[in-house]
């Protein structure tokens, strides 16, 4: 597996035999420095943790222009079709969906998710994180957008968590001490590595809070250089 970060919450997964996205938002991304096209090379789908614009991203112009399937929770799914998204993999929170190379399944999550238009605010179904699971490779969540909760241990037991994509940022997430916490307390995995933070100025700029929380213990913090992969 190699998994590279492009700023916010932002990242590409490469398996053997196929390549997705999790929450492009590359257009408008103060973070990301790289190419839509080539950070998009190749993928056959999309996972949406939630709906937020900084999560759905370029979600659309990127399926029509690869091809890619969407995967996220149906009320997102829906919105994205009456869009013009035609391919796409509807769930919810609790379930699994086969992707063939890999399957996705969406967990809890506690933040909001939906969009304003117009100046009128709707939802679009739950926050969650994704669990990316492929075939002889270890076991991936994307949390999302969320606070700490102890049912991150279920989670993490059940599904088997061996790398753990966490948002660090406060404000509109945990901060970097308290996701810290969520790791050595809860998660446990292998490899912890922390996003949405950097990229606008209303969250933290810096991993440090988070760094310096992980020090000591059994969970190897990895912050990855933004769009340079980094193999897992």
């Amino acid at each position: 597996m190699k998994l590279t970060w492009f700023g916010h919450s932002a990242f590409r997964i490469d398996l053997a035999g196929t390549s997705l996205l999790i929450d492009p938002f590359f257009t408008g991304n103060p973070a990301f420095e790289g190419d839509i096209a080539e950070a998009s090379r190749g993928i056959s789908h999309i996972v949406i943790t939630h709906g937020h614009g900084d999560h759905i991203g370029d979600s659309l112009t990127l399926a029509e222009a690869t091809g890619a399937t969407v995967v996220t929770n149906y009320d997102l799914c829906m919105y994205l079709a009456a869009k013009g998204l035609t391919s796409y993999e509807p769930m919810n929170t609790g379930g699994t969906v086969d992707c063939g190379a890999f399957s996705v399944s969406l967990v809890r999550a506690d933040h909001s998710a939906g969009l304003v238009e117009a100046g009128v605010g709707f939802p679009l179904g739950n926050a969650n994180g994704a669990i990316i699971k492929a075939a002889g490779e270890k076991t991936l969540w994307h949390m999302g957008d969320t606070d700490i909760f102890p049912g991150m241990e279920l989670i993490s037991e059940i599904h088997g968590v061996d790398i753990c994509i966490c948002p660090i940022g406060d404000r509109f997430t945990m901060g970097g001490k308290v996701a810290a916490l969520a790791m050595t307390r809860f998660v446990k995995p292998e490899i912890a590595i922390p996003c949405h933070y950097g990229s606008f100025p209303l969250v933290d700029a810096g991993p440090e809070a988070f760094l310096a929380g992980l020090s000591g213990s059994s969970v190897k913090a990895m912050v990855p250089r933004k769009g340079e992969a980094l193999s897992l």
